[in-house]
C-alpha cells in the first residue's frame, strides 16, 4: 500500500513521527528507523523540535513533543483522556485514595488525569506533573513491559530492579513503599492499546499509614479492573474505527 501523499517533505515528517512513537531515539536510530538519510533525518527532527512536535530527553535522545498531547486534546480525540475522569473517580470513591493516569514521556511520567482525595492526607499529584522513571509503581509498570533494550537501560539508577519488575509482569501490578516519597505508598496497573502495548498506567496513592506496607493486598484487583476499563474503551473505539471503515 503506497502511503505517500504526494508531499514528500511532509510525508518524511510523518515517518519520523511515527519512529518516536516506538520511544527515545539518537539521531542514529533515526536514521536506522525511518530510513532516510542522516542529514535529512536530523534537518526534519530539528524542524519538529521548532514546532514543538519533537523534544529532548535528558539524554539528548529525541522523543515526541507536548504539541502532540495539545492537539489531541484541542481536537477532543484522545478517547484515553476522556474515559480516564469517571473511571479515577470511581477508583477515588472505591479506595477512599487519590487516584492518577499517568503517560511516559522520555525520562518521565506525566500525570494526565487525576482524582484527588477531597479531605484529610493525601497524595497530591498535579495534572500535568512530571515524575521520575526510577521510582514508583507507576514507573514500574511503564518499564516493565519495555523491549530488553530499553527496560535495562531504563533500571540504570532506578529504586526497582529486574526481579521486581519480572513479579510486576506476572502479578499485572506493582506496588511501591516509600519508593518515590518518603511516608507513602501506591499500587499501578497498566492500560493497553488495542494492540496490546502498555500505554498508561493507573494508580492510586496516599500514606503509607492507611495503604500499609502491602497496599497491593488492599487495592491490587480495584486498580487492575480501573486500567482494564480504560483498555476495553480504547479497545471498542478502534472496533468502531474499523467498523466504519470497512462500511
Amino acid at each position: 500500500m503506497d502511503n505517500s501523499s504526494g508531499v514528500g517533505v511532509l510525508d518524511k515528517a510523518a515517518i519520523v513521527l511515527s519512529a518516536l512513537e516506538g520511544g527515545p531515539s539518537t539521531l542514529a536510530q533515526l536514521v536506522t528507523a525511518t530510513g532516510l538519510a542522516r542529514p535529512t533525518a536530523h534537518r526534519l527532527a530539528v524542524a519538529l523540535e521548532h514546532h514543538r512536535l519533537v523534544t529532548r530527553d535528558l539524554q539528548g535522545r529525541f522523543v515526541l513533543g507536548p504539541r502532540l498531547g495539545e492537539l489531541a486534546a484541542a481536537a477532543g480525540e484522545d478517547r484515553l483522556l476522556a474515559a480516564a475522569g469517571p473511571v479515577l473517580g470511581a477508583l477515588r470513591d472505591h479506595t477512599n485514595e487519590s487516584a492518577q493516569l499517568f503517560r511516559r514521556q522520555g525520562e518521565y511520567r506525566v500525570c494526565v488525569s487525576a482524582a484527588e482525595r477531597p479531605v484529610g492526607l493525601r497524595d497530591s499529584i498535579p495534572v500535568g506533573a512530571s515524575l521520575s522513571m526510577r521510582a514508583g509503581s507507576a514507573a514500574q509498570v511503564l518499564l516493565a513491559w519495555e523491549e530488553p533494550d530499553r527496560l535495562h537501560r531504563g533500571l540504570q539508577g532506578a529504586a526497582f530492579n529486574a526481579t521486581m519488575l519480572s513479579g510486576v509482569r506476572r502479578r499485572g501490578w506493582a506496588q511501591s513503599v516509600g519508593e518515590r516519597e518518603p511516608g507513602v505508598a501506591s499500587v499501578s496497573a497498566p492500560v493497553r492499546s488495542p494492540s496490546g502495548k502498555v500505554i498508561a498506567a493507573v494508580s492510586i496513592s496516599g500514606p503509607i499509614e492507611r495503604l500499609s506496607r502491602q497496599p497491593g493486598r488492599l487495592h491490587a484487583a480495584t486498580v487492575i479492573a480501573g486500567a482494564n476499563k480504560l483498555s476495553e474503551v480504547l479497545a471498542r473505539h478502534a472496533a468502531q474505527q474499523d467498523d466504519q471503515n470497512r462500511a
